[in-house]
């Protein structure tokens, strides 16, 4: 085993080295984000569109804020779904929700009503306004929730360790209970690193892809 903090940093055992570890916490924070997303982006986006239930999705955003991080994982633990990826990324999902909820719902409000106003009178249904017109100019909120819940995932997802899962919390848990400093301090860098090196990518990846930022960029040139 390692003894010192470039050991732990380049540690490579195929099942607990720290390229393992770290595939299993993106397996988590995807796993989270994803099921966030599949209930907080319909509903946030429908809520917004229609303009009702913003109390509701503020209220539940701002319970899910609430929740113990450690005991909803616990709880999801000792459930009959224990701890397999789809439990751990179910609870660590809860917590990826409030943003993208909350995020979803406002930039659909934050939409100028002009420009709703102005495609109805192009002659555009309902849904196509709501395609062409509110989702795009949505889009930057929506993304900034996303990217919120992604980060927030990553940090949280070292508590999976705590309950016998896997990811860089491994790292954090063993190395707190035997006291090696150093396979603690691996554990944290990585952990801060791989949060940076996501929110680079998805700063990128947001402006590569934002329609109202690359249609600015294609009226400057």
């Amino acid at each position: 085993m390692p003894t010192d903090l470039w050991g732990w940093l380049t540690y490579n055992d195929p099942a607990a080295g720290m390229p393992a570890r770290i595939v299993e916490h993106l397996q988590y924070t995807a796993g989270g984000v994803l099921l966030a997303c599949l209930v907080g982006l319909p509903v946030g986006l429908l809520l917004g569109h229609l303009g009702r239930g913003g109390t509701l999705a503020i209220n539940l955003s701002n319970i899910g804020r609430a929740i113990p991080t450690l005991g909803v994982v616990v709880l999801f633990a000792v459930s009959p779904l224990g701890t397999s990826l789809f439990a751990l990324s179910l609870a660590l999902g809860l917590f990826a929700l409030p943003p993208v909820l909350t995020n979803a719902y406002v930039g659909m409000r934050e939409v100028d009503p002009e420009a709703v106003e102005a495609a109805r009178g192009m002659g555009m249904t309902p849904g196509q306004i709501f395609r062409w017109v509110e989702l795009p100019l949505a889009f930057p909120l929506v993304a900034a929730g996303v990217r919120s819940a992604i980060l927030q995932v990553i940090a949280t997802a070292v508590l999976a360790a705590a309950v016998g899962g896997g990811g860089l919390g491994r790292f954090l848990i063993e190395g707190l209970g035997s006291q090696d400093y150093p396979q603690l301090q691996a554990g944290a860098l990585v952990v801060a690193a791989l949060a940076l090196v996501v929110e680079l990518v998805l700063g990128l990846l947001q402006r590569l892809v934002d329609p109202v930022a690359r249609s600015a960029a294609a009226a400057r040139t």
